[in-house]
């Protein structure tokens, strides 16, 4: 068994899985069946996509309903919010980052996709006014339906890319412009997966920000959309970090 003992369920972190933006909770659904299967109990909750203070806030109430250990995986912008949520949290076991931001306090998503050269999301997205609760506007940004296969999802089939365009939750502009608060990052054993066909966060900011974490990294080559197009690598990679705890 490679030198480690096989835990029963009831001892295994549970893991929870974070979507980004322009995502739902389904763009988990191969990586959650692995999961299960490999005895781990799954929980892929909402991300609210409004602002990351408040998110990683919400994600925190998630984790502290959860009962034992947990490891937290995030893809892109929910990378940022597990950054957040863990901070100060001892059951957060592992954190993943799935083709994802990992900030330091002080950055925001959209100032480390413009670190480096690469990413063509700017000119695919849609700006669309949403009123405030205070009456004010904000605005939410959509990936353009047109765009969305070769921008988000180049290698899923189109089939499932026009379905997950119209499926897609939009992020408030805001949140990406939002600064990280805390970097659990630095206290919490980290693993990244960086997709190096990615055209949302380029692969060289992946791949900086996965150094600067010291975090266990594996590249593949796959789209943004890696959990979506490479579901039983991804559950594999998760599964590596929540057995490594034990």
């Amino acid at each position: 068994m490679n030198g480690t003992t096989a835990l029963p369920a009831s001892h295994k972190p549970t893991i929870v899985l974070v979507h980004g933006a322009f995502a739902d909770s389904s763009s988990w659904n191969g990586v959650i069946e692995d999961l299960r299967q490999a005895g781990h109990r799954v929980l892929a909750p909402a991300n609210p996509l409004r602002g990351l203070a408040s998110d990683a806030a919400y994600l925190a109430s998630v984790v502290k309903s959860v009962e034992g250990p947990v490891v937290l995986a995030g893809h892109s912008y929910g990378g940022a919010v597990i950054s957040q949520a863990a901070a100060g949290e001892p059951k957060i076991k592992a954190l993943v980052y799935i083709a994802a931001f990992i900030p330091e306090k002080g950055e925001s998503a959209l100032e480390l996709s413009n670190k480096f050269p690469g990413s063509t999301l700017g000119s695919a997205l849609n700006a669309v006014p949403f009123p405030l609760a205070d009456g004010h506007t904000g605005t939410d940004l959509y990936i353009n339906p047109d765009k969305f296969h070769d921008q988000f999802a180049a290698d899923v089939p189109q089939t499932v890319t026009a379905l997950m365009a119209a499926t897609q939750r939009p992020i408030a502009a805001s949140a990406l412009e939002e600064g990280a608060t805390d970097a659990a990052w630095h206290t919490v054993p980290s693993w990244s997966l960086v997709a190096t066909a990615d055209n949302n966060i380029p692969p060289a900011s992946q791949r900086f920000m996965s150094e600067r974490a010291n975090a266990e990294t594996v590249e593949l080559d796959a789209s943004h959309a890696v959990s979506v197009s490479h579901p039983h690598e991804v559950a594999r990679f998760i599964q590596r970090a929540a057995e490594s705890n034990h």
